[in-house]
């Protein structure tokens, strides 16, 4: 995609010295001499950079990260490579330099800055953090800042990266590797842009992949327990400690008025003489609606940035610049293409970052209008008045947020002459995130009418363990439950059934996938049609 080739290039010494700054190195080992003596390690030049041993080869610096095995390191040999990084050294791989360092991923980072010439400092980063919201968030910050820019925006999200403004391509991490976040920084600045939006994960700060980088503007969202497992976060409290770290390396912060535990993000940020930024999504008549608090929703009048919604089927909201205080509150509508009123908030973070990033004009922040993120609260209706949403929904708020919604928007439509019918086909991922399981049941069987339970990203964990371990919550008897295993027989058995229960207003709600096109079992991705794909089959609108 890069209009021009760049091509980069590091040296043993320049590394030792870079990581010696940087309190990682431990020594440079090479045939038994050992030396932190950046000055007396091996002449060695590398063109290429590389954590995958089946890439290593002539000219190539290896980091050995994760569950790295020796054969990688002698296969690498094998093919060339002369030099690694690592924080274990194997005198056993004779003839190659090893850097030994006291943490590999961070020692990536920064060396993986160097050799890409810091392309952070050609562009004006967005990072964007919280529980939920964080893509739709990215989305709307992104058309907004190309709006301004003239399509000199960049993305990397958990749904696709963008290099060049407009090319979008699905990702395989929320958050890439360090060594691939600045390479694919690298080719957007080649291609002119002037912005970067990233998407953080809570993983991106616990395996430091984005250590050594500093948003211009850093949002973080919300938080609420999730991720929870022995592969991710042992506990709440690690999950959003990993979180928190938004908050000091930001230049200015941007919160949601209400997060959790606003008191400690606040804390973080002055501790490094970082701004603090609000937005709010609010309702006009009834402000304490949408916030778990009184005093929150108080405070949402306040918040530098607001979206100010009148009715919760209608995407519609009046932003307020500058919360009460203002001088000049500038109100303005936007109509969302994307449904919930929750996206209000996502709407209001997206603004705030984009003005903290210096774009003020109005006209650049109703491009987040125009914007529907693949498989993210995509609505259908089919031609028998069948409603579907096909949405990445995965733990207890997400869930009660959408089934909420829903039942809003039908108790204020127009046409209520059938009683609503509510559908939830959903699964839960193997292997990791177990707390998700009892959270998708606990949320559904609380107004759902129906639950079938089917496959999602399973991994190696066998689906009927956690088919019954999901059913093993549900403790709502009027709440019929069953299990299909297959994903795409379970979405056209909810349709099945909700033609034959027509005397209903139907609503489908299918989550956990949206508009990924694989399912994950056994580390891979096999194929899938995908939800929203299978929806519009279903309903004739292919």
């Amino acid at each position: 995609m890069s209009s021009t080739a760049f091509k980069g290039s590091i040296d043993v010494k320049k590394a030792a010295e870079i990581l010696l700054e940087e309190g990682l190195l431990r020594e440079v080992a090479h045939n038994g001499f050992w030396t932190r003596d950046p000055q007396k390690a091996p002449e060695k030049v590398f063109s290429k950079i590389t954590y995958d041993s089946r890439q290593a080869g002539n000219d190539t610096l290896l980091f050995c990260k994760g569950n790295f095995s020796p054969e990688y390191l002698k296969s690498a040999k094998n093919a060339g490579c002369s030099a690694y990084v690592s924080e274990t050294d194997f005198p056993e791989i004779t003839g190659m330099t090893g850097i030994i360092v006291n943490d590999v991923r961070k020692a990536m980072a920064v060396l993986a800055a160097f050799f890409y010439d810091y392309p952070q400092k050609s562009l004006k980063i967005a990072g964007i953090t919280g529980t939920k919201g964080k893509t739709t968030t990215a989305y709307f910050t992104h058309a907004i800042l190309n709006a301004a820019s003239g399509g000199k925006a960049a993305l990397f999200s958990s749904s696709d990266n963008c290099i060049d403004g407009h090319t979008y391509v699905e990702s395989e991490l929320t958050t890439p590797e360090s060594l691939d976040l600045f390479s694919l920084m690298r080719e957007a600045v080649e291609n002119g842009m002037e912005y970067a939006v990233v998407e953080v994960s809570s993983q991106a700060y616990k395996v430091n992949r984005v250590y050594g980088l500093t948003f211009d503007a850093g949002a973080f969202l919300n938080i609420s327990p999730d991720h929870i497992s022995d592969i991710e976060h042992p506990t709440f409290e690690d999950y959003f400690y990993c979180k928190t770290q938004i908050a000091q390396n930001s230049r200015v912060l941007i919160r949601g008025i209400d997060l959790l535990h606003s008191n400690i993000v606040d804390e973080c940020a002055k501790m490094r003489s970082i701004d603090v930024k609000t937005f709010a999504v609010r309702a006009e008549n009834d402000p304490e609606e949408e916030t778990s608090t009184k005093a929150a929703s108080q405070n949402s009048k306040n918040a530098d940035i607001q979206a100010v919604y009148s009715k919760a089927g209608n995407p519609v909201f009046k932003i307020i610049d500058g919360g009460k205080n203002s001088e000049n509150p500038q109100p303005g509508e936007i109509k969302l293409s994307t449904e919930g009123t929750f996206n209000g908030a996502n709407l209001a973070a997206a603004i705030a970052v984009a003005k903290t990033l210096g774009i003020n004009d109005f006209s650049a922040w109703r491009a987040a209008q125009n914007v529907t993120v693949p498989g993210r609260m995509e609505y259908f209706s089919s031609p028998d008045g069948i409603e579907a949403y096909a949405d990445y929904a995965h733990n207890y708020i997400s869930v009660k947020n959408l089934i909420d919604y829903v039942i809003k928007k039908y108790e204020e439509s127009e046409s209520q002459d059938k009683k609503i019918r509510i559908t939830v086909v959903t699964g839960s991922v193997g292997n990791k995130a177990v707390d998700r399981r009892k959270e998708i049941i606990q949320a559904a069987q609380e107004n759902a009418h129906r639950i079938i339970i089917t496959s999602e990203d399973t991994n190696d964990e066998p689906f009927e363990k956690i088919s019954r371990e999901m059913i093993s919550y549900l403790t709502n008897e009027s709440v019929k439950v069953s299990v299909v295993e297959d994903r795409r027989e379970a979405v056209e058995t909810a349709y099945r059934e909700a033609v034959e229960n027509s005397d209903f207003h139907n609503v489908l709600l299918v989550i956990g996938k949206g508009s990924e096109k694989w399912i994950k079992k056994l580390g891979k991705h096999v194929p899938y049609e995908g939800d929203d794909a299978i929806i519009r089959r279903l309903f004739g609108l292919d």
